[in-house]
């Protein structure tokens, strides 16, 4: 059993906020291509099924980098220093490139990209020597 102490509490939220950000953001895309869809093709005609396509595929993929920020952030809770390790990458990967595509306002790729970074410096505690038993 983990203690709240052992476990890396400051990564955990940081990226959990950003996975967040990032799927309101990412609903709020995908909520405007679709609502937008008939005055976008209106305006754009031939041109517009084609911006309508981009706006929904951003919205997408920042879906997938929210989704995977969270579980990151979940995973990293668990304070086990293999899985850590493992989703503070996933959450860094995620938040750099969501960095580059604006995900969550680029403050939620932002604060996940703090979170990843601090969940691969954390060091679990020492476990204290085995004390010897005499009889």
């Amino acid at each position: 059993m983990v203690s709240i102490a052992e476990k890396p509490t400051t990564a955990f939220v940081l990226s959990l906020v950003g996975g967040i950000l990032t799927l309101i953001v990412a609903l709020l895309i995908l909520a405007g291509g679709v609502i937008a869809a008939p005055a976008i093709a209106a305006l754009l005609g031939p041109l517009g099924g084609t911006a309508i396509g981009i706006v929904i595929a951003i919205g997408v993929l920042h879906l997938i980098f929210a989704i995977l920020m969270i579980v990151g952030g979940i995973q990293i809770n668990k304070g086990e220093p293999g899985k850590v390790k493992t989703w503070s990458i996933i959450v860094l990967v995620v938040s750099i490139i969501g960095l580059i595509t604006g995900a969550g306002f680029f403050i939620g790729a932002l604060l996940g990209l703090i979170g990843g970074i601090l969940g691969l410096t954390w060091k679990p505690p020492a476990k204290p020597p085995a004390q010897a038993t005499t009889t």
